[in-house]
């Protein structure tokens, strides 16, 4: 049988085509200001070398663009900084090998143990401890690893030269036997790769590949590529090749095949590529295929009774498969399908939230003067919660959106629907025979984020799904659904790719995707652990100075049917689990690791936590959030609740947590509300020269105002917004205020100004703006970005204020700002900025006082050539007083050169 062709994950980007946004937008500049972004990335990161995965979510291989794969021309000053040295293995290191271990052994290099807990209780046995070094190879969890202050100053490290993985997965022992196969047809006589050979020159199908291994065949030196085509015909598995001309050195006139069943074109020259009309595209020039059709069915099950109780997920030599559900996702669960794979919200009756489930709410709103934030006119003055009721859904069952009187832009108080009723034809395999098992996702409307709800009952005579469990993980509620697919049905198993297991009988059903049965040597790994590192203490006996170089950690279990709470007045809802988790620490490292398929967030900073640090590191394919930060107040227990509820001063929130020289990519897979990094209750973090893309919501979330003084810089980030609305790369919101004595070092109920720069980002899928201060934000000075598309370059609304955006570069935004009013002493600044516009209006600025909007000196550029401001042309406008923007211009659009050029000179592009 052929290898599982579950690769349709790792193509995701070649189906995902690049989406300008606007016909206001040149062609020319998009394409040259997406190759720019390519070369910032690979100065972020130059440990990527070529960096292929940014080079694909670019799209850079689409024709009407096309790019070269290279690597950095230079490296950019914080990637120079971060880097490490890669740590020596000490000689009296506790070894530990996934395969060849014994925890009998003595735990050197030549005779290692098998566990890498039993591993750590040994090194710290010493003082200081001694270095847990894993060797290749997975190491697969009985337990979570946990650690407490004796564990302080541990170095746990991954040899190097080999990848160590740390794995909450339990590998299968499977015998595969036919349940709903087609029969193959029998072999043709003369085996054929397949008709209608296709050539390109000057690219490459086997760039980065394993040649000489059995998918990249080194059949011989030929004098042309024809002679290579005639190898490659002449062997039945091989349906493409690349010849590799006489100018290539060591690779001159050599003759490589592929069979695998793809091939991916890299632009490169002296290179002639072809491929048979049965090869799959896996990245390049070649237009997106549609969704393959089902075909014939090919169904194998496997009894793996006594092995796990239930199978929450599937990786097949690991990569994800996808559990039975409808819609299909033609392309599996790690690649995004956008707004599509769903079934229309309309398509269903909702029944409605029941408001008296859980009782009353308790309202609490803190009238004490001296916490009462007093910056704005009656916008967000006061902490406010709500306990109970609809609300106990959380843990704990407290939020904002349960208070009295909650406000912000489409403010209701939290509610649910508390069933479904599909419409008929909208699940067309039901009824089902038995969908105990089934959960329902769904959009909360307008994709704010998404509810995942248990089944409680079915009325048979209406076809109403009543539901249990769920509908937590999201902070704002809706009478109704939205967008919506079923998920966990064995009706629903009907496409390649896809598993469902039957907790009653053990039975695991597997569609393989491929020919024939599944492979013997396929290796199966269902995730089972949720929480793989587990580092919790207190404030007042921290664990200190733990590190760990150079280790992967995969297969979490999901958690998006855990409790999950309400973090601040922000719009998310987040389970406090990660596949690292850390509580009461103090200068924990995690560097040069990789963090891949991990069904739940990737690492959880709850609660006290000083100097974490997260760097060189790589997250991928994660189902929740890649880093998520998130303190704790005492609204529902403690001392002094929930009176308490606002005092942040008691320390026990993360501080000066570090993010630096990182690549996130595919994150929330599951829970859509994910981010690659969101704070709340969190102060004084750093993210810096990070390279972030392929999201379904924000890509920097800042759920709250907590203490502020963070820092955002020299970060990429495209991509956002995939599958939600609203938002961009940067979001916050600051509905809710706390005192914390971050900003002077006594209780006070501002925050310190938190400052986004020298930034990348790209607007490239919301409609709004790169930078999002929503509802009440206040206190940011954004300067020196490169901020590329957007409706418009600086927004505040709801309250918002001081909101400070200098020398910045708006790159084809659609207007300059749009702010709302504000007080005197807490106006908005638009300064010194670069604005290249689609229209020729400035927008919305604050023209009168009270909070007239502060703006001088900037440069603007229209289609036409003039702008208008406040109901005036800019000239007329400024000849009105001295204080209508002083020393701003307006001019054409210049070229793309020169629009680059100065993006290039303020980042410091080469």
């Amino acid at each position: 049988a052929t290898k599982m062709l579950l690769l349709f994950a790792t193509i995701a980007l070649a189906h995902a085509s690049w989406p300008l946004g606007s016909n206001d937008v040149p062609a020319s500049f998009d394409c040259l200001m997406r190759k720019t972004a390519y070369e910032y990335g690979k100065q972020l990161i130059p440990r990527q070398g070529t960096f292929e995965s940014l080079f694909y979510a670019l799209d850079l291989n689409d024709p009407t663009c096309q790019g070269e794969l290279s690597p950095p021309k230079a490296e950019h000053p914080i990637a120079s900084e971060s880097q490490k040295p890669m740590p020596q293995v000490p000689e009296d290191g506790v070894f530990v090998h996934p395969t060849l271990g014994n925890d009998n052994a003595a735990g050197t290099r030549t005779s290692p143990l098998r566990s890498v807990a039993f591993a750590i209780e040994q090194a710290i046995k010493t003082q200081p401890p001694r270095t847990v070094v894993l060797r290749g190879g997975r190491h697969y969890l009985k337990d979570t690893l946990n650690f407490g202050p004796q564990h302080s100053n541990l170095h746990m490290m991954g040899y190097p030269g080999e990848e160590a993985e740390i794995s909450g997965g339990v590998e299968l022992k499977v015998d595969w036997k036919p349940y709903n196969v087609t029969p193959a047809p029998p072999p043709s006589p003369t085996p054929s790769p397949g008709t209608g050979w296709v050539t390109q020159d000057d690219y490459n199908y086997v760039f980065g590949s394993d040649i000489g291994s059995k998918s990249f065949p080194l059949y011989a030196k030929t004098d042309n590529a024809s002679a290579c085509q005639d190898l490659c015909k002449a062997h039945s598995d091989c349906h493409a090749y690349t010849w590799h001309d006489h100018d290539q050195g060591s690779y001159a006139r050599d003759c490589v095949g592929r069979t695998d069943g793809f091939y991916k074109p890299t632009s490169e020259k002296g290179h002639f590529s072809g491929h048979d009309g049965t090869a799959q595209p896996s990245g390049g020039p070649s237009p997106s295929p549609p969704a393959p059709p089902a075909g014939p069915p090919n169904v194998y099950v496997a009894n793996i009774q006594g092995q796990v109780t239930d199978v929450p997920g599937l990786q097949l030599d690991g990569v994800r498969a996808t559990r039975a559900r409808y819609p299909n996702l033609p392309w599996g669960l790690e690649a995004s399908c956008g707004y599509g794979c769903m079934i229309d919200g309309g398509s269903a009756s909702w029944t409605p939230p029941n408001m008296s489930k859980f009782g009353n709410v308790t309202y609490y709103t803190d009238e004490i003067p001296s916490h009462i934030r007093n910056d704005t006119i009656n916008w967000f003055n006061n902490y406010m919660i709500g306990i109970g009721g609809p609300c106990a859904v959380y843990d704990p069952p407290v939020s904002y959106w349960c208070s009295e009187h909650p406000s912000g832009g489409g403010a209701f108080s939290f509610r649910t629907p508390s069933g479904i009723t599909p419409k008929e034809g909208a699940l067309p395999h039901s009824p089902y025979k038995d969908p105990s098992q089934a959960l329902f996702f769904v959009w909360r409307p307008a994709r704010w984020a998404n509810w995942m709800f248990e089944i409680d009952s079915i009325d048979m005579s209406t076809g109403e799904y009543k539901f249990g469990r769920g509908g937590n993980q999201g902070a704002r509620g809706n009478n109704n659904g939205g967008d919506w697919f079923i998920e966990n049905v064995m009706e629903e198993l009907d496409y390649p790719g896809e598993f469902f297991f039957d907790k009653k009988t053990s039975n695991l059903y597997l569609w393989y995707n491929g020919t024939g049965a599944p492979p013997t040597d396929m290796t199966v790994v269902t995730p089972q652990k949720q929480v793989l590192v587990n580092m919790t203490s207190t404030q007042w006996n921290p664990i200190k100075n733990v590190t760990t170089t150079n280790i992967k950690y995969s297969a979490s279990s999901y958690t998006y049917m855990m409790p999950h709470g309400v973090p601040s007045a922000g719009d998310w809802a987040l389970d406090r689990y990660g596949a690292i988790f850390l509580q009461g620490t103090e200068s924990v490292t995690f560097d040069n690791c990789t963090f891949e398929r991990l069904d739940g967030n990737a690492v959880m900073v709850s609660g006290y936590n000083r100097n974490a640090t997260i760097s060189n590191s790589d997250f991928a394919y994660l189902g929740g959030n890649a880093i998520a930060a998130w303190g704790y107040t005492n609204e529902t227990e403690g001392d002094n609740h929930p009176v308490a509820g606002v005092d942040g001063t008691d320390g026990n929130h993360p501080r000066y947590t570090t993010v630096i020289s990182n690549t996130a990519r595919e994150v929330g897979l599951y829970e859509k509300q994910s981010s690659f990094f969101i704070q709340a209750k969190t102060s004084e973090s750093v993210l810096l020269g990070n390279v972030f893309f392929n999201g379904p919501r924000a890509g920097i979330n800042a759920n709250d105002g907590f203490g502020g003084g963070d820092e955002i810089g020299h970060n990429l980030v495209f991509s956002t917004c995939r599958e939600s609305g609203d938002h961009g790369p940067f979001n916050s919101w600051d509905r809710q205020p706390f005192l914390t004595t971050v900003r002077t070092g006594k209780p006070d109920m501002i925050m310190q100004w938190r400052e986004i720069h020298h930034n990348f980002f790209i607007d490239n899928y919301s409609p709004q703006e790169n930078v999002d201060n929503d509802d009440g934000s206040c206190f940011y000075k954004t300067h020196d970005n490169f901020l590329v598309y957007g409706n418009q370059g600086m927004k505040n609304d709801f309250g918002g204020h001081d909101n400070h955006h200098q020398g910045n570069i708006y790159a084809y935004a659609g207007r300059a700002l749009g702010v709302c009013s504000q007080m005197d002493g807490h106006e908005d600044i638009f300064a010194n900025n670069t604005a290249v516009l689609t229209g020729s209006n400035v927008g919305g600025p604050q023209c009168n006082p009270p909070g007239k909007t502060i703006m001088a000196h900037n440069q603007y550029y229209t289609p036409d050539g003039t702008i208008s401001e406040c109901g005036l042309p800019l000239d007329k406008w400024q000849a009105k007083g001295s204080d209508n923007e002083p020393g701003s211009t307006v001019s054409k659009i210049p070229s793309d050169d020169t629009i680059i050029g100065w993006a290039k000179t303020k980042l410091g592009i080469v």
